[in-house]
């Protein structure tokens, strides 16, 4: 009965995760690997761990308050699990199981010192490491200290910073055991760490090593700084010896101490760059094993290396999966789309079955392979230039991968790649009936779609999907739509380069297109200051929002005086923008129509911050700035010598801008509208497969591809085990971080700007939207937490559309992500809002309330004392 209490490490490996925890289940792994030596030892399972804990039953009230506690609640945090960490440690040992462990200590032999480490059944898993989280304790003398030291890696299960890290990653307390490691000592002459790729660039083919002398705790707890070296292609190719002047040694009657370095000795390598080679080749033989880069604890006894921990590196962001052994270079999507958080697998192939261009996932993001424009000399530069033209940072990143030799392979000039879609269109005549054809094209072939779906169910569904995404691309790549968006940027490419020169002008188009006609995603932002007029003069239906929980509130409207009216508004606005929604291009999003209490804060915010028929006024005093602007650089055109030339140009320039700049948002509008009737089909089939037992709940289809769930679909049979396996994976997704560039190594490369014409400690940014503005910054990432008061400056990750009906409501923008021509960007123009994107960390190194100062001609933001 005892013995299921105890298992040796040879006897356990990664599918006993339930049982003996992340870390015993590796060690049990990387025991068998051929020349991978591990210190003997055993493991208390888990079944030891639930006896102590039935022993306390108060322990599972305390668990759920823990449960219910937010994870920035620090003190209540601090208290309860200090509590719960007591009541554990002070649980006896039941005899039985005491001997057990005794036992197993005797079969160790005459070694009289141990390692006791925790090893719990969430950690060093592929998403979620929990690194440091729990405790372990080295040079434990003798049985009695080794029980003692079990109860206490018991314990620290619930220490304040492992219960934290479980509620960050949303990770259940009750669904996590602690198993307990205890092996032989190892007394090391130097220890340290080994990621098998590099932990800062993501770079898999660069192994990194921490080296120290002594035991690895000198590293871990900060004493010195280690020895690095990096290693590629069995080569060291770069090193950095450290002044170690502290160490960490074992006590012989138990614990540790720190000893200083003889002098002579603490600037020698703790390690030869043989060792280090030799280690790395071990590193890559565990890294085989496990199938991912390996975050490794060793230590180096007698020139032999023993390895005492490897788990999985949770930190790099994933490489898409291509088959083939060649370099490859690989472009955010989310930062063209601005919308850089993770997408669910519906989503993410919802959006490469319509994209115009092959897109890879990584992380639960999209990439285009840039490979080939990159390999053409001959279209090399103007690919960069276009980059370029979005978003500097790209093309810097771009630049630092061109630098390097040979990563890129030439084409030659015979095999010239093809320019990106849209890029070589022919220009077309300034008309704006031009527009107007294409919008009742779109509208058209939207009505069609809507009508035609109407009766499909099943797998004859997905036949029918397939076929509308084809229609869907034959919409997008319309060759005259695509002429219409260029038309509008190059215009914009010339006002601002030509007037530059000619009048010293900076970002005059940034003006010139003010309140510029048919833009459908300003004109939804100016259309929510039309709702809250409607709502304004009913100061119930005010009371009332204010205290809306749900989404169920439209149908409580009519009950109050004014309410119907209200109700009305709102609807008329979802029934126009209500497919729009926060992170709109993964189809798996709410929508505002699903959850209409998204925009409740919004109205609000107008309600209160406006006066009746604001959106009218506003349209038109930026009508009219745009106007004075036409007519204030035509008069000084003129003046100059060609000036009638140069104004006639500038004059076509202005109207071509102004007719087709607001098309410009025109496609994603229609993308979207597509993608609402896409998704209202996909639900239904959903619910159906819910009532049949099939799935366990509607949103269980977004962890399924759509190739998936056409399957799941004809076969009436899911895979629960995949379904929770996404979820999982897009947990851990969540908190990544996506890179502008990312090449086939996996380094991550974010770009950087090259500019000294700034202020010192200001922030640089992309200028996109002209103007100087000082204000309090607003860090708002959650469109619903919005609390806005006057002369607010929005300062946030990433815009999308959705994004729109904040920005009446502020004076300037600043955001992480975004180029000249992002929607954003567009938007801030088309509202004389100063704004300045592509402000690396700005969330983090702009406080919320801090008063900035925005230089949107410039390029910068300023903290103002």
């Amino acid at each position: 009965m005892s013995e299921q209490y105890v298992l040796d490490l040879q006897e356990v490996d990664e599918t006993q995760i339930g049982t003996v925890g992340g870390k015993a289940a590796h060690l049990g792994e990387l025991s068998r690997i051929e020349g991978v030596r591990v210190p003997a030892g055993f493991c208390v399972t888990t079944a030891a761990f639930q006896r102590i804990m039935a022993a306390a039953p108060s322990i599972g009230d305390r668990l759920d308050q823990l449960s219910r506690l937010d994870s920035d609640d620090r003190e209540a945090i601090r208290t309860l699990s200090a509590e719960i960490r007591r009541t554990v440690e002070g649980i006896a040992i039941p005899d039985d199981l005491a001997a057990a462990i005794t036992r197993a200590l005797a079969r160790l032999g005459e070694q009289a010192a141990y390692a006791v480490r925790s090893s719990a059944t969430a950690e060093d898993l592929p998403t979620a490491s929990f690194a440091g989280q729990q405790d372990s304790y080295l040079n434990v003398v003798g049985p009695a200290a080794v029980l003692r030291h079990v109860s206490r890696c018991w314990g620290s299960l619930f220490t304040e910073r492992a219960v934290t890290y479980r509620l960050r990653n949303g990770i259940d307390h009750r669904n996590v055991d602690m198993a307990v490691v205890v092996q032989q000592m190892v007394f090391p002459d130097a220890a340290g760490i080994l990621f098998t790729a590099d932990p800062v660039t993501g770079n898999r083919k660069v192994a990194t090593v921490d080296a120290g002398f002594g035991l690895g705790e000198v590293l871990v707890s900060g004493l010195v700084n280690p020895d690095v070296f990096q290693v590629r292609d069995g080569e060291v190719v770069a090193r950095t010896i450290a002044a170690k002047q502290r160490a960490v040694h074992a006590l012989p009657g138990g614990g540790t101490r720190e000893v200083t370095i003889d002098l002579q000795r603490q600037e020698q390598p703790a390690l030869t760059d043989a060792q280090v080679v030799r280690l790395v080749q071990l590193g890559r033989r565990i890294e085989a094993q496990f199938g991912r880069p390996q975050d490794i604890e060793w230590c180096l006894v007698d020139d032999d290396f023993q390895i005492v921990q490897s788990r999985p590196i949770t930190t790099l962001f994933p490489v898409p999966a291509i088959d083939d052994r060649e370099n490859h270079v690989y472009l955010s999507v989310g930062h063209q789309q601005m919308m850089t958080d993770a997408m669910k697998p519906l989503g993410v192939s919802m959006w490469q079955l319509t994209a115009m261009a092959p897109m890879h996932e990584a992380g639960g993001r999209l990439f285009v392979d840039a490979t080939r424009h990159l390999a053409s000399p001959a279209g090399r530069a103007a690919f960069m230039e276009m980059v370029g033209r979005g978003d500097p940072l790209t093309r810097d990143a771009l630049e630092t991968v061109l630098d390097r030799q040979n990563f890129v392979p030439t084409v030659p000039a015979t095999a010239p790649a093809r320019p990106p879609a849209g890029a070589t269109a022919a220009p077309i005549e300034t008309d704006p009936t031009i527009v107007t054809e294409l919008i009742e094209r779109s509208q058209a072939s939207l009505a069609a779609l809507r009508r035609d779906i109407r009766t499909k169910t099943g797998p004859a569904l997905f036949d029918f999907l397939l076929e509308a995404f084809q229609e869907h691309k034959r919409v997008l790549s319309d060759p005259l739509s695509m002429q219409a968006i260029m038309a509008g940027m190059e215009a914009t490419w010339w006002l601002n380069d030509r007037l530059s020169e000619w009048l010293g002008e900076k970002n005059a188009a940034d003006t010139l297109t003010l309140s510029a006609p048919g833009n459908v995603t300003s004109e939804m932002g100016l259309a929510l200051l039309d709702v809250a007029d409607v709502i304004r003069p009913h100061p119930e239906v005010v009371a009332f929002l204010e205290g809306v929980e749900d989404d169920g509130f439209l149908d409580e409207l009519p009950k109050l005086a004014g309410g119907t009216e209200a109700r009305d508004a709102i609807e008329a606005y979802l029934d126009r923008y209500g497919m729009r929604c926060v992170g709109e291009i993964d189809i798996t999003r709410p929508r505002w129509s699903e959850r209409p209490g998204t925009l409740v804060p919004l109205i609000l915010d107008n309600v209160k911050l406006f006066e009746p028929g604001a959106a009218a006024r506003r349209f038109e005093q930026g009508r009219r700035q745009a106007q004075e602007k036409e007519q204030d650089v035509l008069a000084r055109l003129r003046a100059l010598p060609d000036g009638e030339q140069k104004a006639d140009e500038t004059k076509r320039m202005i109207d071509r801008v102004r007719t087709f700049i607001g098309y410009r948002e025109y496609p994603k509008y229609g993308i979207i509208s597509r993608y609402f009737v896409y998704k209202q089909a996909l639900l239904e089939e959903a619910d159906r497969l819910v009532r049949t037992g099939v799935l366990t709940e509607e949103e269980d289809i977004f962890y399924l591809t759509f190739q998936e769930l056409h399957d799941v679909v004809r076969s009436h049979r899911a895979d629960d085990e995949l379904i929770q396996q996404r979820k999982d994976a897009f947990r851990s997704y969540q908190v990544l971080t996506p890179p502008r560039v990312l090449t086939s190594d996996g380094e991550a490369i974010t770009g950087a700007y090259r500019r000294d014409d700034v202020p010192t400690g200001a922030l640089i940014g992309i200028p996109v939207s002209a103007g100087t503005v000082e204000g309090r910054a607003r860090v708002i990432l959650d469109l619903t937490q919005a609390d806005l008061e006057p002369g607010d400056i929005l300062v946030t990750a990433h815009t999308d559309p959705s994004w729109t009906p904040l920005f009446v409501a502020v004076a300037g923008l600043v955001t992480e992500v975004g180029g000249s021509m992002t929607h954003g960007a567009v938007i801030a123009r088309e509202y004389g809002l100063p704004a300045v994107v592509g402000v690396l960390d700005a969330t983090r190194l702009i406080p919320d309330g801090q008063r900035i100062r925005v230089h949107g001609s410039d390029g910068y933001v300023e903290l103002l004392p």
